[in-house]
């Protein structure tokens, strides 16, 4: 990715928070980052983005290679890529993770969760599929405007004991030298017969999913 592009994502992301107050701060951000390092997560829940065109997004890489980081600088043991085909006939999180795999993390230390459409639902699914797997410390890592989106449905229904580890931008921009853009196989995460959720649910419907209303509450349930 250029540096231009996380350029222009962090100033999006700035530019939201000016106007919404809804991102974590890159001092908030940091801090948490510093508290993994002297504490380290089991496992970071990493939601979906589209998977259009046959390539990548902007956000799905940001995302992608912050996974990177925090799996190479010892922060995490292992990543989950939530997220179900929603808007492409491409399960997210198996594009995610054939990506991550690509870049260096083993297989054995990725996962993936797919159901989650919505945000709430990566992390409501992702943390589940977290403890079925058997790991305690989880955190959610995704960019800064998702996290703080997501903090107070987390902690009152998820669960309080969810970390975070929104994306510092001025890392990835670091990273920019060795940022690839890695050749994948993405048969095995084409979805058959696929319809939209914007076809296939009304706009009523997909908002109930936004709010985290429609989960399956058995869902990866031991």
């Amino acid at each position: 990715m250029k540096i231009k592009s996380l350029k222009w994502m962090a100033i999006l992301l700035s530019g939201a928070t000016l106007v919404t107050s809804c991102s974590f701060s890159s001092k908030t951000s940091r801090a948490f980052l510093e508290e993994s390092i002297k504490n380290p997560y089991d496992a970071i829940i990493v939601p979906g983005v589209p998977f259009e065109d046959g390539k990548w997004s902007n956000i799905m890489k940001a995302r992608v290679y912050w996974s990177i980081y925090l799996y190479e600088h010892g922060i995490t043991e292992n990543t989950i890529y939530s997220g179900s085909a929603v808007y492409s006939p491409y399960y997210e999180s198996e594009i995610m993770a054939l990506y991550a795999k690509e870049l260096g993390i083993p297989e054995e230390n990725i996962f993936t969760e797919k159901l989650a459409e919505h945000s709430t639902e990566n992390i409501f699914y992702g943390y589940r599929k977290a403890k079925q797997l058997g790991f305690d410390r989880v955190a959610l890592a995704t960019d800064p405007f998702q996290a703080k989106m997501l903090r107070k449905y987390v902690k009152k229904i998820v669960s309080p004991e969810v970390g975070f580890l929104p994306i510092i931008f001025d890392t990835l921009k670091k990273m920019e030298p060795i940022m690839v853009d890695p050749k994948i196989s993405s048969d095995n995460a084409f979805v058959q017969n696929f319809t939209p959720l914007d076809e296939s649910e009304s706009f009523f419907e997909r908002f109930r999913g936004t709010r985290g209303l429609k989960v399956d509450t058995t869902a990866y349930s031991n």
